[in-house]
């Protein structure tokens, strides 16, 4: 009896034992894994704060995280199985890659993320211009603003003024042409100038300083505009209202021993306004003859404007305007010494 208690006690011990030595039961670990990895750009630079979504493939089921500061991520308690891993981030291009999540194997995974294209929408909106019916193609208006900050512009012997903003208008053989012809006509403000001289174009007939804003007319004409005219050019003068107690005198010099100077007044209040000015110019090069040395070529003008405008109750009642007085003298020959090659001409305009 004592040898079979003895036995069964003996093989409960050993049993014990075994059961000591024999590692529990798989639990829930066995079946999930890990997905761990880094998000970085193109120069393999961490990239903070990208949103990283993990979506099973037959399954209904996602989880999501975020990048820390070393672009790192971890999704854990992840069933095995297959996924589509989704990472987004502003200014980057969309990630969008497949892996399988397998038990007890974490590796780290590269996730490398390219710069989006830069994409700007710009909308404009603006209501039509009215095109007049009877016109051929749309004025042209140069404001003064335009001519005094447009280099050249502002010179007295020059019509860069026209020539610098109106299409189809330039110099050949020193005279002004628009649309193939040299013939044009002035207006101030909206007053024809009765010119009779073809050529006397090579200068502008009024002054820049005291013009306001330059409206130039090409294309279909009226019959109104008179005779075989290529273009109108209607000067809106300055009136003094853009003034108050204020002058200006302007010198300027360049080469050819050129000078253009202009001294100018103008003032105004409720009911009135004026502006005077005076101007002069004088330069070694009048025009561009056809000889290569520039010899006996001296030009120069001078000239003034006057305006007073008188209202009442908001209406303009009186506007006095005076006559710009302007002459050019030019002269060129092919030799200095020698006799002119080219006839000798002095030419005096009053505008």
């Amino acid at each position: 009896m004592k040898v079979i208690i003895r036995f069964i006690f003996q093989a409960s011990i050993l049993m014990l034992t075994v059961c000591a030595l024999i590692p529990p039961a798989p639990s829930h670990a066995d079946v999930f894994g890990t997905v761990r990895g880094i998000v970085h750009d193109p120069q393999h630079r961490p990239i903070e704060g990208a949103n990283i979504q993990l979506s099973a493939r037959n399954l209904d089921w996602k989880r999501t995280a975020k990048t820390d500061a070393n672009g790192e991520f971890l999704i854990d308690a992840v069933p095995a199985g297959e996924y589509a891993v989704e990472i987004t981030r502003e200014n980057f291009q969309t990630v969008r890659a497949p892996i399988v999540v397998n038990i007890g194997n974490a590796p780290v995974l590269h996730f490398p993320m390219e710069l989006a294209s830069v994409q700007s929408n710009v909308s404009v909106t603006a209501q039509p211009e009215p095109a007049a019916p009877d016109a051929a193609s749309l004025p042209t208006d140069v404001s003064r603003e335009e001519i005094a900050r447009t280099p050249g512009v502002s010179n007295a012997d020059s019509l860069a003024m026209i020539t610098n903003f109106v299409p189809g208008s330039y110099m050949v053989h020193d005279q002004l042409h628009i649309r193939g012809g040299h013939q044009v006509s002035w207006l101030v403000d909206g007053v024809p100038v009765p010119n009779t001289n073809i050529a006397s174009n090579v200068g502008t007939q009024f002054h820049p300083g005291d013009i306001e804003m330059l409206e130039v007319q090409r294309g279909g004409l009226s019959a109104d505009a008179g005779d075989r005219t290529y273009g109108v050019l209607n000067v809106v003068t300055r009136s003094g209202f853009e003034r108050d107690r204020e002058g200006d005198f302007t010198v300027n010099a360049g080469s050819f021993y050129r000078t253009d100077d202009q001294l100018s007044f103008g003032d105004h209040n409720e009911r009135s306004a004026y502006y005077v000015s005076a101007n002069g110019y004088r330069t070694n090069l009048g025009l561009s003859t056809p000889a290569s040395t520039v010899v006996h070529d001296a030009a120069n003008g001078y000239g003034g404007f006057g305006s007073f405008i008188y209202t009442s109750d908001g209406f303009a009642v009186l506007s006095l305007q005076s006559r710009r007085i302007r002459r050019r003298a030019k002269r060129y020959s092919g030799d200095r010494n020698g006799p002119p090659r080219f006839p000798v001409c002095r030419r005096a305009v009053n505008d």
